[in-house]
């Protein structure tokens, strides 16, 4: 499996640049032939076809290409090494498929799968194939199917179920999270301070912990992937309110930086934009003061920045809109300062970037100094405490009551309204970017909202009478003292 890239075609003896994506994942046989002779195409060739016909179905992102294209390289070399042609006889090929089922989860251990990487390599193979039905280059698929319904979008809809899928019992919960208490430490370490709030005499990098903590807390807040904050320059995060308040405040992310390309709108609660901004007018504006930064060559042409706004800016003399940069050409970004715009710098004035190191650190001198329970905490875990957190806001109406105040004070009506009037499902599935809420329905119930519904049922009951209250948490105490 290799990449596409167009540069230096016009040596290739073509007549025209070929119709491929850049990045888009391309299998070769080992000779580097496509073809047994001509017009007698081999089957790595159709692959490629319906690769590339991957984003017109909608998928966008290179990382998706890689994995459809890492399966069908998989099967296809098992059925190669076992001359099995792909796109044959029906009988051979489910044969072959419940041999490939035996190697991949009782073969070589290091050839071996769980259940979840079985079925996701099954929902692909399943895709290529009735492609290839379609398309006639196969006359029946390898895999059988029966009748199934479910909801979607709130309408019961007909559906095939693959039976090559392994069926596993649904975990209690899968979607892994921080509690309000770790999240707490987490922040406090990246900070530079101890499980007290006490500085850390140990902690040497006091920028880098105003950085890390305040990109940190910005995430747990707003819930923005990796590559969202990553790439997120200053003139990009929201301007902060004249006076604190208890609705968070709209944070708009182009599509050019959102996974899938999907432009979104989330979030940030005014305590963490507060301290984003204190970053960026202090400890930022000190690791940037006197460098001058200089994109590497291999990224492309320097973008010099002029006349920016919250919009976009003039780069080398045209007007852009930040929603259309790409990752690597927020990289090449040059302030009139010559400086880089991105928010997290390093302690000499270059971009950083390498958030995951960051993080990993940080949680394993929580472990090593702290809390020896503590995970290995990475962004999109934060992103998920993000999710669970404001689910129990919701749950709780925290949102509702304080829309409610301000909708009656007129101040940013807007918001307020939309808090009031949507589901808090709608609004979490806004938040996160998913495009349907069935999708967020099935995230959430991949999380522990046990503990939320708990909290809430307690409140509730305590309300009512101090002794429904003291009656609930009887109960509940009873039920962790036998776990």
């Amino acid at each position: 499996m290799s990449s596409f890239t167009p540069t230096g075609w016009e040596s290739w003896n073509v007549s025209r640049q070929p119709f491929i994506r850049t990045g888009m994942p391309i299998l070769i046989d080992d000779d580097l032939n496509f073809e047994d002779a001509l017009g007698r195409p081999r089957p790595a060739m159709y692959a490629n076809l319906w690769l590339r016909e991957l984003p017109l179905e909608g998928a966008s992102a290179v990382r998706t290409w890689e994995n459809n294209a890492g399966c069908l390289c998989e099967w296809m070399t098992f059925l190669q090494d076992r001359s099995v042609h792909p796109l044959r006889d029906r009988k051979e090929l489910r044969a072959a498929l419940s041999m490939y089922a035996e190697y991949r989860f009782n073969g070589p251990l290091k050839q071996r799968w769980d259940h979840t990487t079985w079925n996701q390599h099954v929902g692909i193979l399943s895709r290529f194939y009735r492609w290839a039905q379609d398309e006639g280059l196969c006359t029946a698929v390898p895999f059988s199917y029966r009748a199934g319904r479910r909801i979607a979008d709130g309408v019961l809809v007909d559906v095939q179920i693959n039976l090559a899928r392994q069926r596993q019992p649904r975990p209690h919960t899968t979607i892994k999270y921080l509690e309000e208490d770790f999240a707490g430490l987490f922040v406090r370490a990246l900070a530079g301070l101890g499980a007290d709030g006490e500085p850390d005499r140990r902690y040497r990098r006091p920028r880098e912990g105003a950085r890390n903590a305040a990109m940190a807390k910005s995430v747990l807040s707003s819930g923005l992937r990796k590559q969202e904050f990553t790439y997120l320059t200053i003139y990009e995060v929201p301007p902060l309110p004249a006076r604190p308040t208890a609705l968070p405040v709209l944070f708009p992310l182009g599509h050019a930086l959102t996974k899938g390309q999907k432009a979104r709108t989330s979030w940030i609660h005014y305590g963490a934009l507060a301290e984003m901004h204190q970053y960026i007018d202090l400890d930022r504006a000190a690791s940037a003061e006197g460098f001058r930064w200089r994109p590497p060559a291999r990224l492309g042409t320097s973008l010099l920045v002029e006349a920016p706004d919250w919009e976009g800016a003039h780069l080398n003399g045209e007007r852009r809109s930040w929603r259309q940069l790409r990752p690597a050409e927020r990289l090449c970004l040059v302030t009139p300062e010559g400086q880089s715009p991105l928010v997290g710098l390093q302690s000499t004035g270059k971009p950083f970037v390498d958030w995951s190191t960051a993080f990993r650190r940080t949680s394993v001198r929580i472990r090593e100094r702290y809390e020896p329970r503590f995970p290995t905490t990475a962004s999109h875990r934060l992103r998920h405490t993000m999710a669970m957190a404001t689910l129990e806001q919701l749950i709780k109406g925290f949102y509702r009551q304080a829309a409610a105040l301000v909708a009656d004070t007129g101040d940013d009506a807007a918001m307020a309204l939309y808090l009031i009037k949507s589901d808090p499902m709608l609004v979490l599935r806004d938040l996160l970017g998913h495009q349907s809420v069935l999708s967020t329905e099935l995230y959430i119930a991949r999380l522990d909202v046990t503990r939320l519904y708990r909290t809430a049922y307690k409140e509730a009951l305590a309300r009512r009478t101090p002794a429904a209250g003291a009656e609930a948490d009887a109960e509940f105490d009873d039920e962790e003292d036998a776990l």
